[in-house]
């Protein structure tokens, strides 16, 4: 079940389409131009996170969304009835929209020069201290500079240090593949050895326990004993109230995922039979199987040792038996070598 608690609540600003000065939330005409807030201008969080504490406030955030007039189109409180600009009934209006989770205004610069006078004013300040001009949201210096980067830049000195460095990287990465995969010489080379060894497993159904398995057992599981593992996820975010207010709250619901320990009989290798050989037919054991007993998949080890006209013996795993049946004892073959020493694959 979802939890919610209210931390505080955070008075909004909304910024007037008539003439840019940036209003408090709870101010429902510009206080610069008159103009009211229109439906369609939305309300974002103050640079600075600031919790409300006068009673006034705090009710006024709780009090619901405010309702725009359908007559006039003003900004009224939620528990108004008649409109305070035209005097409309308010049933004919649009409650604004609440709900939404705000998002965090980016870092916001410390001072804001006003375009009219010059005069440095501090971030908070929605008008110039000086001659009353309304004043921009400050422009991070993050966005500032991917402003500036759309204007003709002077050339940057060039890292030569640390291109040299993705450049060596890259180069290691090439010799690295070049040296395990690609073939960088042929050498002839005569077979002196072949060997083989197979595999046949015996399997029965045993009782397999299984330990603090996530999720639900298997249908066929027996001696079942399963846990809760309980947890706690919370979230904080700032929730618009549509009256110019958000409230901040942390969001928290529990997260239960289950474990079990449980036994399942299950095919089990109890033994495996194995052959050895040095000629180029592989052979399989056949081991008598009890009842409840079967085999299980056979497996082979196949590996032909060349040796080198420097004297020096390179061994190589034919993929399949056919392909191990064609190395016999005294036949040369051309060996493929790579950068390492490895044998990347065999031609007549």
């Amino acid at each position: 079940m979802a939890r919610r608690r209210t931390l505080g609540y955070i008075q909004n600003e909304w910024t007037c389409p008539n003439c840019s000065t940036r209003n408090k939330g709870s101010v429902k005409t510009c206080e610069n131009c008159g103009a009211p807030q229109p439906e369609n201008v939305q309300f974002e969080l103050p640079s600075e996170e600031k919790f409300v504490k006068d009673e006034t406030s705090i009710k006024a955030a709780q009090a619901g969304a405010d309702i725009h007039c359908g007559f006039c189109g003003a900004r009224n409180p939620a528990t108004a009835e008649t409109c305070s600009q035209c005097g409309g009934d308010l049933k004919e209006g649009k409650a604004r929209q609440a709900g939404q989770v705000m998002q965090a205004p980016p870092p916001q610069a410390k001072v804001i020069k006003c375009d009219n006078c010059g005069t440095d004013n501090p971030s908070s300040n929605a008008v110039c201290s000086q001659c009353g001009s309304p004043l921009p949201r400050a422009v991070p210096p993050a966005v500032a500079a991917q402003v500036n980067a759309a204007a003709p830049a002077a050339p940057k000195k060039t890292n030569w240090l640390l291109i040299g460095g993705i450049l060596a990287a890259l180069a290691i990465c090439c010799f690295v593949v070049i040296g395990l995969f690609l073939p960088s010489k042929s050498v002839e080379a005569t077979v002196v050895d072949v060997r083989w060894q197979t595999s046949v497993p015996v399997q029965e159904i045993r009782a397999v326990d299984h330990s603090n398995e996530r999720g639900n057992p298997p249908s066929d599981a027996y001696d079942v004993s399963c846990r809760d593992e309980s947890n706690e996820v919370c979230e904080e975010k700032v929730v618009d109230l549509g009256n110019g207010y958000s409230e901040k709250v942390v969001d928290c619901h529990t997260e239960t995922e289950q474990y079990c320990s449980y036994t399942v009989d299950e095919w089990t290798t109890i033994q495996t039979y194995t052959l050895d050989g040095n000629d180029l037919w592989p052979v399989y054991e056949s081991p008598n199987v009890a009842s409840g007993q079967r085999l299980g998949d056979k497996s082979e080890k196949l590996t032909v040792t060349f040796s080198l006209k420097n004297g020096e013996q390179e061994t190589y795993s034919p993929d399949t038996i056919s392909e191990f049946q064609q190395f016999t004892v005294g036949s040369t073959w051309t060996l493929k070598m790579n950068a390492l020493g490895g044998v990347t694959g065999v031609e007549p």
